[in-house]
């Protein structure tokens, strides 16, 4: 069964293990940055909105996990700031591992973070998704997701 546990602590190092170079790999694809540019943004990013890891204020880190097999081995992560006064949170980071992708778990993930906010009285979930990236783009299409608006930037 499909559980989203809050990350421990000492789990944030492995979480920054995959975060850090995707996240540096979608700025080099995107803003046409060197990749040691982007591994320095990616770190100031993170660093500026985590600063205190799992216990940073507003923030949700979360572990995708197989509760019956294997709760202490996280299949994937969900970070998420929930703004309780405009009922509404926003999906900063969302990964399922390359070996539990295509199984449904990214579903599951979203219908149940959908339902534990739904029952907090929250309304809406926003999120941004890379141009390029069609299989998440796939999937929040058909977990409900709409588009609201497409971002630009243009080099200088």
């Amino acid at each position: 069964m499909m559980l989203l546990r809050p990350m421990r602590a000492d789990e944030f190092a492995a979480y920054l293990d995959y975060f850090i170079p995707d996240y540096a790999a979608e700025i080099v694809a995107n803003y046409r940055l060197s990749e040691s540019e982007a591994r320095e943004q990616a770190r100031r990013e993170i660093s500026v909105s985590l600063p205190d890891g799992v216990n940073s204020a507003g923030h949700v880190l979360l572990c995708l996990v197989d509760s019956a097999k294997h709760p202490d081995n996280a299949l994937g992560y969900l970070w998420y700031k929930a703004d309780a006064a405009m009922r509404e949170a926003f999906i900063y980071d969302f990964y399922i591992h390359p070996d539990h992708q295509g199984k449904g778990l990214g579903k599951q993930a979203l219908q149940l973070l959908g339902e534990a906010l739904k029952a907090r009285g929250f309304a809406q979930i926003k999120l941004r998704v890379a141009g390029d990236n069609e299989r998440a783009r796939h999937l929040y299409e058909v977990s409900g997701f709409q588009v609201t608006g497409i971002n630009m930037s243009k080099p200088l």
